[in-house]
């Protein structure tokens, strides 16, 4: 039996999250396959020592950067996030954790690249203030948004994506803003802009799967909508406790 678990935004760089990573079984998981949605650290040093522990305790590990992971603001100035996305694939690639499709035991699993864009609204002035993303990350001169949307599709290709009798599809950020719940304040919806793009939801429809993991909100959910079974599990946090399990999930097991 092979169980396949998904997890996302569990942001190391909070001593309590870096604990309970560090704290995970080394031996309960090894038939086992981590879906690893997004937002681990910017600090390639931390992101590398979470790959290294990670694919010791799992079979095998399926990782997208998020948003944070691609920060710079803490490396030297010449350093863009393009850059930074391919330092992240080569210490994915040399720790043993994989950024492509592949099918393991029947899964088929399937990472989609992206960044938000004006699909679920346009970002005011304020919403720049305020959201790190418009300070830490740097991209090529006269970049906007949709110019950093399109790099990122850009890097699918879902010309030969493999089936299996299972297929798991997964995106750091939101494919449809209807994922977020009824509950969220008014107050809270002002970031929607920067919570995902239609242009995932448009390839999650491509590939046709029965499950789609994502990450980014924080907000934990199990909903299906249109045949897909949408699943965030999302650590967030030390301080969100009520929309973040703080729990590995298993979303689906072999016979």
């Amino acid at each position: 039996m092979m169980r396949v678990f998904a997890l996302s935004d569990i942001h190391i760089d909070f001593d309590a999250n870096a604990r309970w990573v560090s704290a995970l079984s080394r031996d309960d998981y090894q038939q086992d396959v981590l879906i690893l949605a997004g937002d681990v650290s910017d600090s390639i040093t931390q992101l590398e020592r979470c790959f290294d522990g990670l694919a010791q305790r799992f079979r095998k590990v399926f990782f997208v950067p998020g948003n944070h992971d691609l920060w710079v603001i803490r490396d030297s100035p010449e350093i863009n996030s393009l850059d930074k996305f391919e330092q992240v694939k080569r210490v994915a690639q040399a720790c043993g954790v994989t950024m492509s499709a592949d099918v393991v035991d029947g899964v088929a699993i399937v990472p989609l690249f992206g960044w938000y864009d004006d699909s679920f609204g346009v970002p005011g002035p304020e919403l720049h203030d305020a959201w790190m993303d418009f300070r830490a990350c740097r991209w090529l001169a006269g970049w906007s948004g949709t110019d950093i949307s399109d790099y990122f599709i850009g890097q699918n290709d879902l010309s030969d994506i493999a089936r299996g009798k299972v297929t798991i599809s997964f995106s750091h950020f939101l494919p449809r803003i209807d994922l977020m719940p009824d509950f969220i304040p008014m107050a809270r919806r002002s970031i929607y802009p920067v919570l995902g793009s239609s242009r995932i939801e448009k390839m999650v429809r491509e590939i046709a799967p029965d499950i789609h993991v994502y990450g980014h909100s924080h907000v934990n959910r199990d909903v299906k909508i249109d045949g897909v079974n949408y699943i965030n599990n999302a650590f967030g946090y030390p301080y969100e406790m009520k929309i973040s399990r703080k729990a590995m999930r298993c979303i689906y097991q072999t016979d």
